[in-house]
């Protein structure tokens, strides 16, 4: 890890970057924050309305913000939006604070995991979730890899398997990002 000692997750909805993060954070002894939820805290109201009075440009704006300022704690997994990626700011921010962890899943993982959510606003009344999803990771995927330093994949695995699996590759990343 980096000297903040950071690890950041980043991924598509329904990867398991909350579910993982929190276990996660609970190995290291390190606090958790999930980005949206602290969007949600400053702004005092859900992700889906922000999306509806601002569009995504408006949550993006927000999004951008929150990274910006959350990069700068010092030791905390940090839980990232499915689209924190696609601003080149948020990426740099990212990988420049801390350890940048892709967790990697399938579209068809990712919807049977998101099928039952109501608080995924780029899913709203689109009636093929799946191909939505589908679009949204050909656009992402690259910009996932990009930025990640560890890429795990969530597939078909629960969250313990994935924790250890990150904390497995941590050690090696680490002796690698030593000076």
């Amino acid at each position: 890890m980096d000297e903040a000692g950071n690890i950041f997750l980043v991924g598509p909805m329904g990867s398991g970057k909350t579910a993982v993060g929190k276990q996660l954070a609970r190995a290291l002894g390190l606090p958790f924050v999930d980005s949206d939820a602290e969007i949600e805290q400053r702004t005092g109201v859900d992700i889906p309305l922000i999306f509806d009075k601002e569009g995504e440009a408006g949550f993006r704006a927000r999004e951008r913000e929150a990274i910006a300022d959350l990069v700068t704690r010092r030791g905390i997994v940090l839980a990232t939006g499915g689209g924190a990626v696609l601003l080149p700011e948020n990426r740099d921010a990212l990988r420049s604070h801390g350890t940048v962890v892709y967790l990697k899943t399938s579209v068809a993982q990712q919807a049977r995991r998101v099928r039952r959510g109501t608080n995924r606003p780029l899913l709203a009344g689109t009636e093929d979730p799946a191909a939505r999803l589908a679009a949204l990771m050909t656009q992402r995927a690259p910009l996932y890899e990009g930025v990640a330093h560890l890429t795990v994949s969530t597939d078909g695995s629960r969250v313990a398997a994935v924790v250890a699996r990150i904390l497995g590759q941590l050690p090696a990343h680490r002796i690698l990002e030593q000076p």
